[in-house]
């Protein structure tokens, strides 16, 4: 699916509300009897809020940045179960609408949580890593440290890890619509002068 609206967008991000990165009913087998809950502890709705609201504070000059907050997880309402393949299909689905760079940093993010701070050339072992068991290969980790928006990356994951906490207020999805319209016109625009 290609979003080609801010419409579409607002609508796809009003599906948010209620749904979860992890379905429970795959929530509820993998912890019986009100274990521990697997996922995050707020809906796909309240994190985009969050994520978007805390790129905003720490940079609010970086627009683009912000939207890759917001939209950064709506693979899993587009596929509902593939967790694996959300962020290629969130990054596919809004790059028609909001541009290049804020699907690149979309698709960019399940990688750069799987990157430690501070971690030595290679493999990327993360015990934090949600989305995959398994190291990130050597070829990931070059292809991921020579990528320009590497840092942007980094920093969406930083929101996006903490864009998690239950009962927090960040605003109403309606205050990011403008915002929307302003990085899909300029996408536009640079799309219309290639």
């Amino acid at each position: 699916m290609e979003l080609r609206s801010v419409e579409e967008l607002m609508n796809l991000l009003h599906a948010c509300r209620g749904v979860h990165d992890v379905p429970e009913l795959i929530r509820s087998r993998l912890h019986p009897g009100g274990g521990t809950p697997v996922g995050d502890p707020v809906d796909l709705h309240d994190h985009a809020l969050q994520t978007a609201a805390l790129l905003r504070r720490g940079h609010p000059s970086d627009k683009e940045l912000q939207v890759a907050g917001l939209v950064h997880d709506i693979g899993h309402v587009l596929r509902p179960g593939d967790d694996a393949g959300h962020a290629d299909l969130a990054a596919d689905a809004v790059r028609p609408l909001l541009g290049e760079r804020v699907s690149g940093l979309v698709r960019l993010h399940v990688v750069a949580g799987r990157r430690p701070a501070a971690a030595p050339p290679g493999p990327w072992p993360s015990p934090r890593n949600t989305l995959a068991p398994d190291a990130t290969t050597r070829h990931e980790a070059a292809a991921f440290e020579h990528d320009p928006l590497a840092e942007d990356a980094m920093t969406l994951r930083q929101a996006d890890d903490a864009g998690k906490s239950p009962g927090l207020y960040a605003g109403e999805l309606e205050d990011w619509r403008t915002l929307l319209e302003l990085v899909a016109e300029r996408s536009a625009r640079l799309g219309a002068a290639d």
